[in-house]
């Protein structure tokens, strides 16, 4: 298991450099060579980062890479010029150069980092990690495992990341999908278990554009925490969990099966079923299981007032079979066809990847919004929110799990509420991440 230890003890303020250098790693079978990643402190996934919640994280990123970037820390309620995201927060950092990030993590759940300068070639190279803000009390159970899921697309003569970032096929269609699954950067993740042990599982989607279905073999269990959020009631697993990019989920299982048997994190895919995740069981924790876990204690968060919410509207549109006639790129009005030129294959509201020209919404701070998300593709999109978590608002009118990504299929119509409660200029973008370098990002202003 590729797991970097924190750098320093949780309890004290984390702190360290945090090097974005090419190295070298066991990826595939023996026959082939390593395969060369782009890593965070030499590995992929990069350098656990882990603080208690009401912490402070100062890392310096110290780039050794043959490109600038920078880190977006996903999901945590950020000060805007800590967010990373090169052209919007921040300047890209030049290779030899480094950029010091100081913030505090307010609410504790599974967060993670990456690369957000060329992130669709940069995260497709392996620059990313998770960042585990922990409850300031222990949870009832017996240990946790950080799972972070992610697939790459390898040439199979020669083991390596195939370098054509800018197909596209996948900018146009349903994004760079891989050829190789694995879980924390091995593709046979095999961990050691006992009956009636409880586990956390804190699962990440770390993929470019691959939605992963998972279920559970040998295990029962709880959703606790969606996207670091915790429920207000956990719910018991009785069906597939479907995340998409950037997504995370909090599991709390309980190993069923008996000593000598295998449990299993399953993948669906094309309705087969793989092993994401194997538990050897051996042994047993326990002679009887324990009751349903208690919910994780929340995380302070502003309630949305729908009656007063300012509506804002957003229509996606483009992309392959999409029927995209034109639309407005670098203030110039193009058809398709000259927007496939220029490698840009999708719009928000009629305007492509808009983040420099006027904002999908500006709002006070302090004020309720309620966006209506129109996918009027053929193509799922998980869209992100920076620097907020919204509520995606249910058929009923109530207020569904808080979330910073939300995955809408093509056709579907999505609303999402939020409090503008975090002054700064937030992007917002599809993280099928070749679908953000083609047009579908653009920026909320909360002033």
């Amino acid at each position: 298991m590729l797991a970097a230890r924190p750098m320093m003890a949780a309890a004290q303020p984390m702190g360290g450099v945090l090097k974005a250098s090419v190295a070298d790693m066991r990826l595939l079978p023996a026959e082939y060579p390593e395969t060369r990643i782009w890593g965070i402190g030499g590995t992929m996934p990069g350098t656990e980062i882990r603080v208690k919640k009401g912490g402070s994280v100062q890392v310096t990123l110290d780039n050794e890479l043959p490109q600038p970037t920078s880190i977006h820390w996903h999901g945590i309620k950020i000060d805007n010029a800590m967010d990373g995201v090169s052209g919007l927060t921040q300047a890209a950092v030049p290779t030899g150069q480094t950029f010091d990030y100081d913030f505090v993590t307010p609410d504790a759940g599974t967060y993670w980092y990456h690369a957000h300068n060329r992130s669709y070639e940069q995260v497709a190279r392996g620059l990313y990690g998770a960042l585990i803000v922990e409850e300031a009390d222990p949870l009832d159970i017996d240990r946790e495992e950080v799972l972070i899921l992610d697939d790459w697309l390898l040439d199979p003569e020669t083991g390596q990341i195939n370098g054509d970032f800018e197909s596209t096929h996948a900018k146009s269609h349903a994004g760079r999908i891989g050829n190789f699954i694995g879980t924390n950067g091995t593709a046979d993740l095999t961990l050691p278990a006992q009956k009636n042990e409880r586990l956390r599982l804190r699962i990440i989607n770390a993929a470019n554009a691959r939605l992963f279905e998972l279920r559970l073999e040998g295990l029962e269990g709880w959703t606790v925490a969606l996207d670091g959020m915790p429920l207000d009631t956990p719910q018991a697993i009785t069906d597939a969990i479907i995340l998409g990019p950037a997504q995370r989920a909090d599991l709390i299982v309980d190993v069923v099966a008996d000593s000598g048997k295998t449990a299993r994190l399953v993948r669906i895919d094309r309705r087969e079923a793989f092993s994401q995740v194997t538990f050897d069981v051996n042994g047993q924790a326990s002679l009887a299981r324990r009751g349903p876990p208690a919910a994780l204690p929340p995380n302070d968060h502003q309630i949305v007032d729908l009656a007063s919410a300012r509506r804002v509207s957003l229509f996606m549109e483009g992309g392959a079979m999409g029927g995209l006639k034109s639309a407005t790129y670098n203030d110039e009005i193009l058809s398709f066809r000259e927007l496939v030129e220029a490698g840009q294959f999708w719009s928000f509201n009629g305007v492509v990847g808009g983040i420099d020209g006027a904002p999908l919404t500006q709002v006070a701070r302090g004020e309720s919004v309620r966006l209506s998300i129109y996918n009027n593709t053929s193509f799922p999109h998980a869209m992100h929110l920076h620097g907020m978590h919204f509520h995606e608002v249910m058929e009923d009118g109530s207020l569904g799990p808080l979330r910073d990504t939300s995955l809408i299929f093509g056709g579907e119509v999505r609303d999402v509420a939020f409090v503008a409660d975090n002054p700064g200029n937030w992007l917002f973008h599809c993280h099928m991440l070749s679908h953000a370098a083609s047009g579908m990002m653009t920026r909320v202003v909360v002033t």
